[in-house]
């Protein structure tokens, strides 16, 4: 994996957009491969297919590229806010790639969040558009990839640092399973993740994790089994090799490389 543009291809363009648009679309298509089989080259759309740029010809997983000069925001601007919303509720929306690349056109971070971590609560949306504006009322989003657990944000390269192939493949794989739960049940999965994902240590107690039942209640008035429900997901992320047991309470992070 080369982390260098190739700019010889935009040395006939002058437009900013266009440039850095073809340049790391390039990229991805002569860098990257599939976080979920592995294979290599993704392929692009033909035809500026609306809902993704990429996909692999495997195993089918589709991509939708954003790339932004500069560091990784927790915002990140993307297209209609009502379309945004219907792909994420009928399963259509892609896997989400992000590359950031520094001044000299070399990438510095590049990332996938899985399609299954994006939810509602992800998609934040902007102000309509003023009666001045061409496409006036129109409403885009951002998406807020605060609100991604760890394990939903995996770097393919961190700081200039090319992950193991090997390393991203297990990660992306370890949350397959989300894809087949319910609105509800990928929330409260989601939900302690990013509870495990605050306390800022790799090693927690079951107590630690009982301070966000109060948090947890409010967004769930109905449930009158808040620790239950705890120990429940605690058991399933171990069971899906996300967390360790480690006794009497103890549980443990399962760090993957230096990711």
């Amino acid at each position: 994996m080369k982390l260098e543009f190739n700019t010889k291809l935009t040395e006939s363009y002058t437009s900013k957009s266009q440039i850095a648009r073809i340049l790391t679309e390039n990229w991805v298509k002569e860098n990257s491969y599939c976080p979920n089989c592995g294979d290599t080259p993704l392929m692009d759309f033909e035809n500026n297919r609306p809902v993704a740029d990429f996909h692999c010809k495997r195993c089918k997983e589709e991509f939708e590229l954003k790339s932004k000069s500069g560091n990784i925001t927790n915002n990140i601007m993307d297209g209609a806010y009502s379309t945004m919303i219907e792909r994420i509720n009928s399963n259509q929306n892609p896997n989400f790639f992000f590359l950031t690349y520094s001044k000299v056109l070399k990438v510095d971070n590049f990332l996938i969040i899985p399609k299954q971590f994006f939810t509602n609560e992800i998609i934040i949306k902007r102000n309509p558009l003023s009666d001045n504006a061409k496409r006036k009322g129109w409403i885009g989003c951002n998406i807020n990839i605060s609100n991604v657990p760890e394990s939903g944000k995996i770097f393919l390269v961190k700081d200039t640092k090319i992950i193991d192939p090997n390393i991203v493949i297990n990660a992306f794989n370890k949350t397959l399973f989300l894809r087949d739960k319910t609105s509800e049940v990928k929330g409260w999965i989601i939900d302690l993740l990013i509870c495990v994902d605050s306390i800022k240590k790799d090693e927690f107690s079951l107590n630690e994790i009982y301070q966000f039942e109060n948090n947890l209640r409010e967004k769930y008035p109905n449930n009158n089994f808040i620790k239950d429900k705890i120990r429940q997901q605690l058991q399933l992320l171990r069971d899906k090799g996300i967390i360790e047991f480690a006794g009497r309470g103890q549980y443990k992070k399962i760090k993957y490389g230096n990711i």
